[in-house]
């Protein structure tokens, strides 16, 4: 008679066990890898943000960007005046920027909304960016999910 050759039922659930425990140990480690890249990006954009806004007031005789033309201001060359270039005829005035080619995601809350925001606000959920046109402050709004103190300090 012949032997008959194969995985008997106690080693395939030695397996089964052996990769349930891999599993466990490897899938924490890529949930928290998405956190700290998303946390990555907002500091990258939040220093470019910071470090453009700097560069804007230099130009701009120490005056920041109006919060409600923040993206034009931002996106666009302007004046000295801080006009952004959206007045053809008057091109050549245009001298100064763009300072960004767009206003960056927040990546905790999928959206480059930029809102007023003074010391005593709370962040909002739905926004992108909180910014303070008078001093030139500007943070990021969070989600809930993550650290909002965390966010906010960056």
């Amino acid at each position: 008679m012949k032997a008959k050759s194969g995985f008997t039922l106690v080693e395939i659930l030695i397996v089964v066990v052996i990769l349930g425990i891999l599993a466990a140990i490897v899938i924490p480690q890529f949930t928290e890898a998405g956190e700290e890249a998303r946390l990555s990006s907002l500091t990258s954009d939040l220093q470019t943000l910071r470090g453009q806004l700097e560069l804007y007031e230099i130009q701009h005789n120490d005056s920041y960007p109006a919060l409600l033309t923040f993206a034009a201001q931002m996106c666009q060359t302007t004046d000295i005046d801080g006009n952004a270039s959206g007045d053809k005829a008057r091109a050549g005035l245009f001298q100064l920027g763009p300072y960004l080619q767009a206003v960056p995601m927040n990546p905790f809350t999928n959206n480059n909304t930029v809102v007023g925001w003074d010391a005593s606000a709370a962040a909002s959920p739905f926004d992108g960016w909180e910014y303070n046109a008078t001093t030139g402050e500007i943070r990021a709004a969070t989600d809930g999910t993550a650290d909002t103190a965390a966010h906010q300090a960056l």
